[in-house]
C-alpha cells in the first residue's frame, strides 16, 4: 500500500515552503523506499525554491540525506530492508560510454526513480535531485542508495550525500591536491570548508581560506586551514600570492560560483596551477577571460560536479575515516531540527549563520 508522510514542499517561485501530506508509492521495479532519519539543509534546496535550478513546481525538496531501506521493489538484489544508506543523486547507470571506459564519475546516463510521489489531489511533485528527502518516507532508485556502517549517526553520514562530498571531493579527485601542495579555497561555506578538509586529508602543506566574513574564516581554520584572507579588507589574489613566495597556489578552489571570484581563483593559481569549480552558477551568469592568459598560464581550468565522487567507492571509506576519528564531519552540524523548521533554517544559511542544519526525523 502506498505511504502517507510528511513533507516539505515549494509550491511555486520564492514562497515559503509548506509541510504537507506526500503519497510515496510502494517501490517498483529497480526502485526502494528509504525511511529517512535525517536530511542537510542545503543551498541547492533553496535554490529550488528560489527557481534558480528550473519552473516544475512544486518541488519536493531536501536531497542530502541517510535512512533505513524499508521495502525494495522487484529486481533490486543489492539492497534489502533494514540497511542503513546514504542517499545519492548520481546513480550511474553501468552502460554508458563513460561508465564503460571505466570512469562512472563521469556517467552520462544517471537515473532515478520512475514513478513519481504526489500529493494527495494526485499532484505530481519533482523531486530535488531526484531525491525529495525532506520526507519521513522517500522513493528512490535502487542505485541511489550507498550502504554504510549503522555506527554513524544519521545527520553526519547524510552530509556526504551531497555538500560535503561536493567540497572534499573537489579537493581530493578533482583538483588532486596532493601532499605538499599549497591550495585555496574561496568561499568558506559547507562547501568550501569541506574542501579545505578535503585538501588537509590529502596532505596539503599550505591551505589558504578567504571569505569575507571571520566567522567563516574561524571555521575554516577548524577544518585544517593554516592561513585565512578576509578578500573584503584584502586583494586576495595579492594575499594569496604573497603567502605561496609571489607564485600563486598549487590548486584554487572556487566554492561560490561567481565571476567575479572565479576571476579571483583564475588570478591566484601558480603557473600549470589547476582551478576547480564546485560553487553554483546561475544560469545568466557569464565568464570573460583574456584568450591569452588562458594559453599562458597553462595548467588546468576544471569544474567538479559532486566532488568527482563514486559513491559506492567513496561513501564508506569517508564513514570508515569518520568512526575512526581520522574525519571529523560531525563538525560540519551546526544544529539539528525538525521537519517544520526548514524554512528558518533557509533564513539561517543566507545569513552565514549556520554550516549546516540537519533536518532529524
Amino acid at each position: 500500500m502506498p505511504y502517507e508522510v510528511q513533507g516539505v514542499i515549494a509550491r511555486a517561485k520564492g514562497q515559503e515552503v509548506s509541510l504537507e501530506t506526500v503519497v510515496v508509492p510502494d517501490p517498483g521495479p529497480g526502485e526502494a523506499v528509504v525511511d529517512v532519519r535525517a536530511c542537510g539543509v542545503c543551498h541547492t534546496d533553496l535554490h529550488y525554491r528560489e527557481g534558480g535550478i528550473g519552473d516544475d513546481f512544486p518541488y519536493l525538496l531536501g536531497h542530502e540525506a541517510a535512512g533505513v531501506v524499508e521495502a525494495v521493489g522487484e529486481g533490486v538484489t543489492d539492497l534489502e530492508p533494514g540497511d542503513f544508506v546514504i542517499l545519492n543523486w548520481r546513480a550511474v547507470c553501468g552502460q554508458c560510454r563513460a561508465c564503460l571506459r571505466g570512469r562512472p564519475w563521469y556517467c552520462f546516463n544517471t537515473h532515478n526513480a520512475k514513478q513519481k510521489m504526489t500529493l494527495k489531489d494526485g499532484t505530481e511533485l519533482s523531486a530535488a535531485l531526484g531525491i525529495g528527502a525532506f520526507l519521513e518516507k522517500t522513493l528512490v532508485a535502487a542505485g541511489q542508495c550507498t550502504k554504510v556502517s549503522a555506527e554513524a549517526p544519521a545527520e553526519v553520514a547524510g552530509l556526504l550525500g551531497c555538500g560535503v562530498m561536493a567540497g572534499l571531493g573537489a579537493a581530493v579527485n578533482t583538483g588532486a591536491v596532493t601532499r605538499g601542495d599549497s591550495v585555496a579555497v574561496i568561499g568558506c561555506g559547507g562547501v568550501g570548508d569541506a574542501a579545505v578538509l578535503g585538501a588537509s586529508l590529502a596532505g596539503a602543506a599550505k591551505i589558504i581560506a578567504v571569505d569575507v566574513d571571520d566567522r567563516k574564516l574561524a571555521w575554516a581554520r577548524d577544518f585544517g586551514a593554516t592561513h585565512t584572507v578576509n578578500s573584503r579588507e584584502n586583494d586576495p589574489i595579492a594575499a594569496i600570492r604573497d603567502l605561496t613566495g609571489g607564485f600563486g597556489a598549487d590548486v584554487v578552489i572556487e566554492a561560490v560560483g561567481r565571476p567575479e571570484t572565479y576571476r579571483q581563483a583564475f588570478y591566484a593559481r601558480d603557473l600549470a596551477g589547476t582551478v576547480v569549480l564546485v560553487g553554483v552558477p546561475t544560469p545568466e551568469m557569464k565568464l570573460e577571460l583574456p584568450l591569452l592568459d588562458v594559453f599562458g598560464r597553462g595548467g588546468a581550468l576544471k569544474s567538479s560536479w559532486y566532488g568527482d565522487c563514486l559513491p559506492s567507492r567513496d561513501f564508506p571509506m569517508l564513514i570508515d575515516l569518520f568512526l575512526r576519528n581520522r574525519l571529523p564531519l560531525d563538525k560540519f552540524v551546526t544544529e539539528t531540527i525538525a521537519l517544520d523548521q526548514v524554512e528558518e533554517a533557509f533564513g539561517k544559511m543566507h545569513r552565514g549563520e549556520v554550516l549546516r542544519s540537519v533536518v532529524r526525523l
